[in-house]
């Protein structure tokens, strides 16, 4: 068989899925062997699963947040988040053939931000290019039925309390079945940006195997839910500089892990005002899709270089594009605090969302949209 999307005969009981003969395996920076080797079961696993869920239950179904952000959630911990409907299922491989559990780490269920609906159970058998699906269950199951490992902070849940056959999740959606998906968990503590520069500082450093387990979890939970700073904790343990400085995109070219993101540079048209004819100047650009339309967010710099103030602009990609009403585009500091005329409001139509800032050199801040926007996750752009 060529296709990934189909399935293997091996027993009645379980879906086995090929692996594609040609698996397209992404070549990243991973700070120890183990965190390699974790990304490549994981992609392994990925390829297998996401086109025959695509093409048997959620045609639907994407990663979350984005493919860009697999590396730094594989670098720490292990699993890939997938969206279908409104819905959110984690995918867990393991190598353990023999394996009688589902093993799942903490930060995929007591952190707010990162849990999902469903945990899917995956033997991965690269030898012979298949996965096993052993099951599936709730986080309502894992969080109160789990037995909790204080030594790897793990929550395990033996074979024989797993639903063994995925098509029953389709068949659950199918007939509207209503359950309780989500156990009640805590909200994780407010960190200091001093108490986040002392874990970057210390969990930066590459001979730190397990930076997961190395910290209370509390501040673990904290440090990674905030894309930005899981970003630069990844970067740091490549022994690279920081990917995320406007100021050094626009002298050098966008850096390659930012143009993953879909960063690039632009050259934009100033329109005139008063007497002043129209320039040009250099910025950068993203496109997003919010709402199931396109916009462009665009920065670059106003006015003079000494007056440092910086644009941010969301405006639509096609000609005479309005930005519907209740729109907003917001900027937060670094440890997403407000500040003072944050944010644009669309009260009604506009031709574009705009908020200037003046800001330092070193000064980070992070962007936000409401709706927010596909594939859209929190990023520090350093000034």
């Amino acid at each position: 068989m060529s296709n990934a999307s189909e399935s293997l005969s091996i027993d009645s009981q379980h879906l086995y899925l090929e692996i594609p003969s040609s698996p397209q395996v992404q070549e990243q920076l991973y700070s120890t062997p183990g965190a390699s080797r974790r990304a490549w079961i994981n992609q392994l696993c990925l390829q297998a699963f996401l086109s025959w869920f695509r093409e048997e239950i959620a045609p639907d179904a994407r990663i979350y947040p984005n493919t860009a952000a697999l590396p730094n959630f594989w670098e720490f911990i292990n699993g890939t988040t997938i969206t279908f409907d409104k819905y959110r299922l984690i995918l867990i491989p393991s190598l353990a053939v023999d394996g009688d559990e589902l093993r799942v780490q903490q930060e995929w269920v007591d952190i707010p931000k990162l849990v999902a609906d469903y945990y899917i159970a995956a033997v991965v058998n690269p030898d012979d290019s298949w996965i096993k699906i052993s099951g599936y269950t709730t986080h309502q199951n894992l969080k109160n039925k789990g037995v909790y490992d204080v030594a790897d902070r793990t929550y395990s849940l033996e074979n024989e309390d797993l639903i063994p056959d995925i098509n029953v999740l389709w068949v659950t959606h199918q007939l509207n079945h209503v359950e309780e998906l989500r156990a009640e968990i805590a909200p994780l503590d407010f960190i200091s940006q001093t108490q986040v520069e002392n874990l970057l500082e210390r969990l930066g450093n590459s001979n730190v195997k397990f930076p997961r387990l190395a910290v209370p979890f509390s501040l673990w939970g904290a440090l990674l839910t905030h894309g930005g700073w899981r970003k630069k904790l990844y970067e740091l343990r490549q022994g690279v500089q920081t990917q995320w400085s406007i100021s050094q995109w626009l002298q050098t070219g966008v850096a390659s892990l930012a143009q993953q993101w879909g960063w690039e540079n632009r050259e934009f048209t100033i329109l005139p005002t008063g007497i002043r004819s129209a320039e040009t100047v250099q910025g950068l650009s993203r496109l997003l899709i919010i709402a199931d339309n396109t916009y462009e967010l665009r920065i670059f710099p106003q006015g003079n270089p000494e007056d440092k103030v910086w644009r941010f602009e969301l405006r639509g990609t096609q000609i005479d594009a309005q930005i519907p009403a209740g729109f907003k585009l917001r900027l937060l500091t670094e440890d997403l605090q407000e500040f003072e005329n944050n944010e644009d409001i669309a009260t009604n139509p506009v031709e574009m969302l705009y908020v200037e800032v003046i800001l330092e050199a070193g000064e980070g801040l992070v962007w936000e949209t409401e709706p927010v926007s596909d594939d859209w996750e929190q990023e520090i752009l350093w000034f």
